[in-house]
């Protein structure tokens, strides 16, 4: 052969040359393989997580090692919640619209793969002890799994094309819309013509290969389809830009494929050009009013056929980039969402949209826990300011972590104190057990960063039960607040309790003495209370 290889012509057997660039569908497709490959590789240490810590949970009932539960209820938890992160994360949306931020994302998952560590070791030491081998044996698996997670999430070569979709390409539209083969990736060719994937349905052989022909020759990838049934089949599972349906078709004909088509939520909006002899013109006319673009009558005229599939794929172009917008308006908007959620309570941050400006409270029945860290003020006198910071976020982290799964709510921080309630907004009958529980959870985490950061932090836990008044304070920069003498005995039980230890009011002694195990420390000298009865909190009975 001799002069130009045909445009049409596939690259391989047929390729003249060896130094041609490949083309872009080619590199997309390339692309898209790789963050296939990296969505793949991440999940599947997080389901062997997931999966080992349900079958250990089953066995640790079954063999009544029911102590090893708790920690493997937690360990399942943040499992759950890293594939929910990442699944959302890496979704094609938020991949396309370039609202990646890969280093919160490696972040928040060495955070909880660091909780899930720490609480493997934690039931590993046990079960060393009590030498339970199999159960030791799947415990390690958890263990090789998050390790592999934790070297995925550092390996910056594994996720560059993260960081080269999360920032896009000049020139390039990365329009998107979901969908089981990908998201939509029109591209101008130099400039001129848009070229996608247009799917040809046609039941005549030679009819459907000179359109796919001539549509390749013009930079088009076309996928070909000998009826409306094996098009639907198509488009369940590949994405196209641009369908050409012929009316007149054996077993489901292009009236039906159109109905069907505009019928699923998922490819209503893809465009459809109808494909018809002068004779149907009837037929036509119901098609564009059942939802068809445009019609193209057979003989197929080069020119108006290029003229018909350019508007269609630009209108198409216009809706995906319209629908990319909106993608990100609704990413902001949960963005913002959740930056609320951080600072009130969801029931009063709705109350505050809907127009409420004074919101006050009376709560009678919940349990106040202030979390603080021996001698923190010293320790920053000795340490820079950035490491500093990045302890304490490290810790309050973990701490807003145990929060969340034991469905308590942080009040807030005040320097190196932390401040959690459970009972409010809701009402909780077992608002005690619930503090209870992310207190002996909190010495763990702090136990946890002691030994693996080398810097010994002790932690002094204080809890109360009763009354309390929660309401918000300020009108710009607001913040969520509890007032009240139980909020004040709370307090009290951490300053005036000792390092490592969780005191506990009487009143949180009388919820909670059935479950736990608690040491009667005797009466001590409050501050404008007098003499109290306080206990420490060792353990679950």
């Amino acid at each position: 052969m001799t002069g130009k290889e045909p445009r049409h012509a596939k690259s391989g057997a047929g390729s003249t040359t060896g130094t041609a660039r490949p083309r872009v569908k080619d590199r997309d497709s390339d692309h898209e393989t790789a963050l296939s490959n990296i969505r793949h590789s991440l999940r599947t240490p997080l389901n062997q997580i997931i999966g080992y810590s349900e079958m250990l949970q089953e066995e640790a009932e079954d063999f009544g090692l029911e102590a090893y539960t708790p920690d493997l209820a937690k360990v399942r938890a943040a499992g759950a919640q890293l594939l929910a992160l990442i699944n959302d994360s890496l979704s094609a949306p938020r991949l396309e619209s370039g609202k990646l931020d890969l280093d919160a994302l490696q972040r928040e998952c060495r955070t909880m793969l660091d909780l899930i560590i720490g609480y493997c070791e934690l039931c590993q030491e046990d079960a060393t002890e009590e030498k339970q081998g199999a159960f030791l044996a799947d415990l390690k698996k958890i263990r090789i799994a998050a390790d592999t997670l934790l070297r995925l999430l550092n390996d910056t070569q594994f996720l560059a094309p993260l960081t080269v979709r999360a920032h896009g390409k000049k020139g390039t539209v990365m329009e998107g819309r979901s969908h089981p083969g990908g998201t939509s990736a029109l591209r101008s060719a130099e400039g001129h013509a848009l070229v996608g994937t247009v799917l040809v349905v046609d039941d005549n052989e030679m009819n459907r290969d000179m359109l796919s022909r001539r549509l390749e020759r013009q930079g088009h990838k076309v996928i070909a389809a000998e009826n409306g049934r094996k098009a639907l089949e198509l488009l369940e599972s590949t994405k196209v830009d641009l369908v050409l349906l012929d009316i007149l078709m054996p077993e489901l004909d292009g009236l039906q494929t159109l109905e069907r088509l505009k019928g699923d939520n998922a490819l209503r909006h893809t465009p459809v050009i109808m494909l018809s002899a002068l004779d149907e013109i009837d037929s036509v006319v119901r098609c564009i009013e059942i939802g068809a673009d445009d019609y193209l009558p057979k003989p197929f005229n080069p020119v108006l056929l290029n003229a018909r599939i350019n508007a269609c794929l630009e209108k198409k172009r216009l809706r995906d980039q319209e629908q990319a917008y909106l993608e990100q308006l609704t990413a902001e908007r949960e963005k913002s969402e959740r930056l609320l959620l951080n600072v009130l309570p969801k029931s009063i941050a709705d109350r505050l949209k809907q127009g409420e400006t004074t919101i006050a409270d009376s709560f009678p029945d919940v349990t106040v826990l202030f979390a603080d860290l021996v001698d923190f003020t010293q320790m920053a006198s000795r340490m820079p300011a950035g490491e500093l910071v990045r302890a304490l976020n490290e810790i309050f982290s973990k701490f807003d972590w145990l929060a969340e799964i034991h469905h308590l709510e942080k009040i807030k921080t005040i320097g190196d104190a932390y401040m959690v309630v459970g009972g409010l907004p809701l009402p909780r009958k077992d608002h005690a057990e619930a503090v209870a529980e992310i207190a002996l959870d909190i010495q763990k985490v702090v136990r946890r960063v002691s030994t693996g950061e080398g810097i010994d932090f002790e932690i002094r836990i204080g809890i109360a039960s009763g009354p309390v008044i929660g309401g918000i304070i300020g009108s710009k920069k607001f913040i969520y607040d509890l007032w009240g003498d139980t909020v004040n005995i709370a307090s009290r039980m951490t300053s005036l309790g000792q390092p490592g230890n969780i005191q506990v009011s009487e009143s949180t002694f009388e919820l909670i003495k059935d479950k736990y195990e608690l040491d009667k420390r005797g009466k001590i000298e409050v501050k404008g209370k007098g003499k109290m009865t306080t206990y420490f909190l060792v353990g679950r009975k």
